[in-house]
Formats: structure tokens, C-alpha cells, sequence
């Protein structure tokens, strides 16, 4: 039998960013095309299963879960380990590949890349670029790699801590005093909130010497909608960093927002009733939890949108930034509706 010489695939012209306007000018980890490997097993559709498998006994491979199928360098598809050695010994991989196995192109980003092999449960990713030819396989511990960077890294910059990635991987490694002024900015930030809000409350002062009760409410109101602000923000900045755009996003969580401020609002209006029996109180927490949450929606929305929009990192706007707007925004309906509603 002749035996079939599989080799990785050559370097691609098109892998050049300077030949290939898909790509950044610069090349990082960032992107699919730097953790691509050509280490792989590559053969032509008319191979049979039992002569793939032949060839690929003894050789090392950086990953073998997945074996390419191509016509010199254009990619057809893919047939996965488990599928060749479950295949009978005559049939060829033509029959055998997946011709809508999951593909991503060189400089589609990292992130991006690792969640499309997710929700695809493909455990190797095939980059392909632009003309159609293979460009390489993203391993499955590269795969890995990339979940746990980001994920990491998106915690740090929930927390407001930094911005730029290298930075924010490294910063559960760094000294007290990298810690400290990372951190400090935006708390300075959310102290000067804290004394806008003391105005802000200091403004209805007359409404809280009439009616002391209204004071009882105030950490409630803000805290609901804080959580709601960051379930919505969470949910938002993550979307962005994998590829999906707040179109798809906004209509849905405008109208998860409403029915929680909706739900929550019908369950707290009757509950301050029947526990402190007053109606007019009552009905003030009432709608200014649904208002409030609502509003939270919104602000958690709007500000990752716009720093998205003009070239900022969006995961600021889930910081303490977003947490100082939203609590600002709590008090002033609140007051506003307890100047309007409580007698």
C-alpha cells in the first residue's frame, strides 16, 4: 500500500498582516491567527480512513483531535478523532468530513474565538482565511488558555482595576503598592458620588423632616437597583467582548429590566403597607423600585455602549463609575416621587 505523506501545511502568504487587510497591523496573542498551529494532520479527501489511520500511528502532532481535510491548501473540512476511528477501513474522508465544521479567520479575536468553539462544543477550533485556505488548528489547551486569561482578565476590569490585558492578568501578582493605586482612583471617584448623594438627600430635607419614614428606604432603593444595574452591565460588557453587538442585546434587556422592577415592585409595595401602614409610602417604595430599576437598565446600557463606541474599553462602565451614576440617579426618583406621592 502507498503510503500517504502527511506534513503541516506551509506558511500562508496571507498570515502576513502586511498582505492580509483582515489582520491588525500588529500581531498579538490576541487573535486566532498567533495561537494557530499547522502541527496537525492534514490529508486529501480521497485518503481512506484505514490509510489516515496507518499514517498516523508513530507521528507526534501538536493536536490530533481534529484532521484537516484539504485540496492541496484549500480547506474542505474537518473529521473528528472519533469519527475516523470508529470509520470502516475503505471509506474515504470525503465521506467521512464535516463540511460545516466551525471555522474562524486569522485576526478575529481571541476571546471570540474560544466562546464560537464553545457554543459550537468543538474541542479544536480550524482557522481558515479569507481565499478559503488553512491557516491552522487552534488546540484544545490553547483553547483552555485563552478561556482562563480572559476570564481573569475580565475580573479585574469589572472591578475598575485596569485596563490594558497584560496588566489586568498580572494583577493578582502585583505589590501592595501597584494594588493601591490601581484601586484608589475609582474609589475617589465613588467618595465624591457618596457627597453628591448627601446633597442630593440634603435637597429633601423638608420631605424627610415631614415624613422620617422616607429615610428607612433609601439603602433598599439603592441597593436593587445597583444589583440590577450590575446584572445588566455583566451581562452587556460581556457580550461586547465576544462580537455581539448592543442591538441584539438592548431590546431584551430593556424588557428584562422592566419586568424585574415591575415584580420587585409588586412584592415591595405591599409589603411596606401591611408592615408600616402607609399607603402613601407604600405606594412611593413601590414605584420608585420599578423606576429605579428600570433606570438601572438603561444606565447600565448606556455607558458600555458609548465608551464601546468611541474606542474605550467598555468593561469601565461596569466599574465603580456606572455603581456612582446609578446610585445618584436611585435617590434623585426616589425623592422626586416621594415629593409628588407622600403627603
Amino acid at each position: 500500500m502507498k503510503r500517504i505523506k502527511s506534513n503541516p501545511v506551509p506558511p500562508i502568504p496571507g498570515s502576513d498582516p502586511l498582505m492580509n487587510p483582515e489582520l491588525p497591523d500588529k500581531l498579538t496573542f490576541e487573535t486566532t491567527a498567533q495561537h494557530a498551529s499547522q502541527q496537525v494532520p492534514v490529508f486529501p479527501p480521497s485518503c481512506r480512513a484505514d490509510e489516515v489511520r496507518q499514517q498516523l500511528a508513530g507521528q507526534q502532532y501538536e493536536s490530533a483531535s481534529l484532521v484537516i481535510v484539504c485540496e492541496q491548501r484549500k480547506f474542505l473540512g474537518v473529521v473528528r478523532i472519533e469519527a475516523l476511528l470508529a470509520a470502516p477501513a475503505g471509506v474515504t474522508l470525503n465521506d467521512l468530513m464535516d463540511r460545516e465544521a466551525p471555522v474562524v479567520a486569522p485576526g478575529i479575536d481571541q476571546e471570540v474565538a474560544a466562546w464560537h468553539a464553545v457554543r459550537h462544543e468543538e474541542s479544536a477550533l480550524t482557522v481558515v482565511d479569507r481565499d478559503g485556505n488553512f491557516a491552522g488548528v487552534i488546540p484544545p489547551h490553547r483553547l483552555l488558555a485563552v478561556l482562563l486569561s480572559e476570564h481573569e482578565e475580565d475580573l479585574s476590569r469589572l472591578g475598575g482595576f485596569t485596563k490594558s490585558t497584560h496588566v489586568a492578568r498580572a494583577t493578582s501578582e502585583e505589590p501592595v503598592e501597584r494594588r493601591f493605586r490601581h484601586r484608589i482612583p475609582w474609589l475617589i471617584v465613588g467618595l465624591g458620588g457618596a457627597l453628591l448623594a448627601a446633597d442630593f438627600v440634603g435637597w429633601f430635607e423638608s420631605q424627610l423632616e415631614h415624613t422620617v419614614m422616607l429615610a428607612f428606604f433609601i439603602p433598599g432603593i439603592v441597593y436593587l437597583a445597583d444589583a440590577v444595574g450590575t446584572q445588566t452591565e455583566t451581562v452587556v460588557v460581556r457580550g461586547l467582548s465576544v462580537g455581539v453587538g448592543m442591538q441584539r442585546m438592548v431590546k431584551r434587556e430593556l424588557l428584562t429590566g422592566l419586568a424585574i422592577g415591575f415584580a420587585l415592585a409588586v412584592v415591595a409595595g405591599p409589603l411596606v403597607w401591611w408592615r408600616w401602614e402607609q399607603a402613601d409610602v407604600a405606594l412611593c417604595v413601590g414605584l420608585s423600585v420599578f423606576a429605579a430599576c428600570s433606570t438601572a437598565t438603561v444606565a447600565a446600557m448606556t455607558l458600555p455602549s458609548l465608551l464601546d463606541r468611541f474606542g474605550l474599553d467598555p468593561a469601565f462602565g461596569s466599574g465603580p463609575l456606572a455603581t456612582v451614576i446609578q446610585d445618584l440617579l436611585s435617590i434623585l426618583i426616589y425623592f422626586g416621587i416621594a415629593s409628588a406621592v407622600v403627603q
